[in-house]
Order: C-alpha cells, then structure tokens, then sequence
C-alpha cells in the first residue's frame, strides 16, 4: 500500500510550494491510499501522526512525501528513519528525486540530500539572526508585535461596557477577543480600586 506523508511548518510555507493542499494533491495524484498531515517544525522531535504512520508501514508498503525535507531536516534523522525503513522492506519515495531504495548508490543519495537540507535550514537560521542582529542596531528597533494604541482599547473597553457582543467588537475594532478581554479586566480592576 502507498501512504503519504505531508508537513508544513509555517503558513509562509504555502507561499513557496510547500502548502498541505499542495503536497497532498501531488501525493494523491501519485496514487497514495491514505495521506498522513501534520503542522510542526521540522526541528520538533515528537511528530505523533508521523510516528504512528511509520509504525504502521509494512514489509512491500512505500511512504511517499513530496520532499526530503518534510520526513526530517538533520541527515542524521533522516538516514536513520529512512535505513529503519528500508531495513523493514518499506520503500521511500520522495517525488523530487525518485525511489529511494537499499542499495548503495540509494542510501548515498539520501544522505547527500539531507545534508543539503540540514545545510539550507542552519543557513536560514544564520540569515534571521544576522537580520536580527543588524535591526537592533537601528535606532527605533522594537522586537515583537507594535503595541496596540491605547486609544484603540479604550475605544473596545467602552463598546464592552456599552453592551455590545464581543464578536461585534472584535470586527470594528480589528482587535482580538483576547486582548479586548484584558482591557475589560484591567478597566475593571483600575475601577475597583479607585
């Protein structure tokens, strides 16, 4: 039996190809029976839905991903759980390189791509902090989310108070129910001890 194996880690990724819709039509176009998706960085160990799909697969069964990298992001990682796989008679089909099966020249390739994917992740991960570094040293450089204008709470506190449904604040206000919560507590609690 042919599974599938989708991975996303962000929403940005939908922008480069990498979206579930995407990896699942290709995988489906393909011939995957049953099509296993997750949402988790490729750096998070525990992938529960992935794990049990690997403990699933038998002896002639393939586990098909579109890319290398949505099985694993370390080489190390991934020439483990692919030679796992492999040793088990499961075959790896990974749809930008082909069939990855148990001879040499197979386990060379996989290897030599995931190091490449390890590589492009540490540069990445190289290139966000260098931006990093380099906008703190801008003068008015502030990490994080800007903060909300406190007119603009004050605005949401006083149609709370007034009486109207937090979902028709949120929508004229563009704030979410969480912060207007907030700003009502903090309203109320200034106000029980003034």
């Amino acid at each position: 039996m042919i599974y599938g194996y989708a991975r996303v880690s962000t929403r940005i990724q939908a922008a480069h190809g990498n979206s579930l819709d995407e990896q699942v039509e290709q995988l489906r176009g393909r011939g995957c029976a049953e099509i296993v998706m997750e949402q988790y960085t490729g750096s998070t160990v525990q992938r529960p839905l992935l794990e049990q799909l690997l403990a699933k697969l038998e002896d002639g069964d393939t586990l098909m991903v579109t890319k290398l990298d949505r099985l694993a992001r370390t080489a190390a990682e991934g020439s483990k759980m692919i030679a796992g796989l492999l040793e088990r008679g499961v075959n790896v089909h990974v749809l930008n390189m082909g069939l990855i099966d148990n001879t040499p020249t197979g386990r060379l390739i996989s290897n030599v791509l995931l190091a490449f994917a390890e590589f492009e992740r540490d540069l990445i991960i190289e290139r966000t902090q260098a931006g990093k570094a380099y906008a703190r040293t801008r003068e008015g450089y502030r990490e994080g989310r800007p903060p909300i204008p406190a007119a603009q709470k004050e605005h949401a506190v006083s149609l709370v108070i007034a009486g109207e449904p937090y979902k028709q604040v949120m929508e004229e206000t563009g704030l979410s129910r969480s912060t207007i919560s907030r700003a009502v507590r903090q309203y109320r609690l200034e106000k029980e001890y003034k």
